[in-house]
């Protein structure tokens, strides 16, 4: 069963959004009723982060209805591809919640936390779809990636293995709940082990280090939060202190900087945990409860998910250096079923059973994987050199003079691609020819910027994720 803790509820505490919860008790019932309610294969749900959404997506997934959980900050293109390519038969929404217009036109459901009422649905087939999650469109219109309720409780059951999480445990987090950092680990991750979720609605570090004072034992972040959250805990040692009795901080859905590992470790003695993970894959690898928290690293593979690297021939990288580069391949029980509509895109995704990421990373000796970035974006193939971004965007961010910073390759006729670095520059300033020396003394010449453009900020999306393709 995918929520077990629903089929025997308890008035232990399930949900909590601010000064609102259900019990497990009262997410079973509600569940309940909004299952009997349900008609076709798919719903929409209007995804605000609220509790809502949450019972919501707990009651269609009690009636084996697949979930396209809809970005609430959507445009309007977006907004019309996603229903005509998933075809919902319902939405859900926040009773009150004013609908842009193509969700409007759908027969709509209000999601009533009073209404209840007794005994679930059969639990559907472990295959069934639970989940439909577009994809952001990078090369074209957003992709529907079919999530399986297979994938979701055996990758939940392996990252409850590798985090020792329990019951016992109370996640705190302020992400949003219509991706799957979010919504599949952050609210359903807790649910399937039977504790508990805060969310915060909206991050802050003083709410974030309350909960962790309080009931919270862990705390799911992006690095943007975690970011803010070096600054606080630095400038206030109640803060730090509160932060402190954490059981587990964990960064994902971007690369953590390694200074802002440091920073949070000097400044609590906590060791944040990076995994990794996609869409089409849930997550793939994660440094484990026990294990070292090595900055700038997501660990080994999860149980039962195998990880391997490849090269542009698509032949397998045998060496563990952590310095070979070749792009990560996953296959698993934690992988999709297809993207939704488009066969062509599903078998371009696949080589031979394993499904390509577009990830590039390196592997230690040891096992542990480095993601040195995207294929697209952030491998840049410079004067006969293969580079990844991120190394420098690492190395950037040791500079007391940079704040925040994005590197990436441009069209240069002599070196093929220039290395060019977006800077969001820290008090004093530094010159862009001190930051390309520091690259150049940190990592080796051919791998310093050609190019420095100071910024007064960085494109990003919800996630955090510095959005490359958006930088000037």
């Amino acid at each position: 069963m995918l929520l077990p803790a629903l089929a025997d509820p308890t008035d232990a505490e399930a949900i909590v959004f601010g000064d609102r919860k259900l019990t497990y008790r009262e997410l079973a019932g509600t569940a309940s009723a909004i299952a009997k309610r349900l008609v076709g294969d798919r719903v929409a749900v209007w995804a605000t982060p609220t509790i809502e959404t949450c019972a919501a997506v707990v009651g269609a997934l009690a009636a084996g209805v697949a979930v396209v959980p809809v970005n609430p900050k959507v445009g309007e293109r977006e907004l019309e591809h996603i229903l005509g390519d998933s075809a919902p038969a319902q939405v859900l929404a926040a009773p009150g919640v004013e609908l842009p217009g193509g969700l409007a036109s759908l027969p709509r459901l209000d999601v009533d936390l009073s209404v209840r009422d007794e005994g679930l649905p059969p639990e559907p087939d472990a295959e069934a779809p639970a989940f439909i999650v577009y994809t952001s469109g990078t090369t074209g219109p957003p992709k529907g990636v079919v999530m399986p309720r297979r994938a979701i409780a055996s990758n939940l059951d392996s990252l409850a293995a590798a985090w020792e999480w329990t019951a016992a445990d109370v996640v705190t987090h302020a992400l949003p709940i219509f991706h799957v950092h979010g919504l599949v680990v952050g609210v359903l991750g807790p649910l399937r082990r039977g504790g508990a979720v805060h969310h915060l609605g909206k991050f802050s570090s003083a709410a974030a280090a309350a909960e962790l004072a309080g009931p919270a034992t862990m705390m799911f972040g992006v690095p943007t939060m975690y970011h803010r959250l070096a600054a606080d805990v630095e400038a206030d040692p109640e803060l730090a202190k509160q932060v402190a009795q954490a059981r587990l901080l964990v960064s994902g859905s971007a690369a953590l900087p390694a200074t802002c590992h440091e920073r949070i470790s000097k400044a609590t003695g906590q060791r944040i945990v990076e995994r990794y993970g996609m869409t089409e894959t849930l997550m793939n690898c994660s440094v484990r409860a026990w294990g070292e928290r090595r900055p700038g690293t997501v660990g080994t593979p999860v149980d039962g998910v195998d990880v391997r690297l490849v090269d542009d021939a698509g032949e397998v990288v045998s060496v563990s250096d952590d310095a070979t580069i070749g792009e990560i391949e996953v296959r698993g029980p934690n992988l999709f079923l297809e993207y939704l509509n488009r066969p062509d895109a599903t078998a371009e995704a696949m080589h031979d059973g394993w499904f390509r990421t577009g990830d590039m990373a390196t592997r230690a000796p040891d096992g542990y994987i480095r993601i040195v970035g995207r294929r697209a974006t952030d491998i840049i193939k410079s004067g006969g050199y293969k580079i990844g971004a991120g190394e420098i965007e690492n190395a950037l961010l040791e500079h007391p003079g940079v704040a925040e910073v994005a590197v990436a390759g441009r069209p240069d006729d002599d070196l093929g691609e220039r290395i060019v670095a977006w800077v969001v520059a820290a008090d004093p300033a530094p010159s862009a020819d001190e930051l390309i020396d520091h690259v150049a003394r940190l990592l080796t010449p051919h791998k310093r910027p050609r190019v420095v453009h100071f910024v007064h900020s960085l494109p990003r999306n919800e996630l955090g994720k510095v959005t490359k393709r958006a930088l000037p």
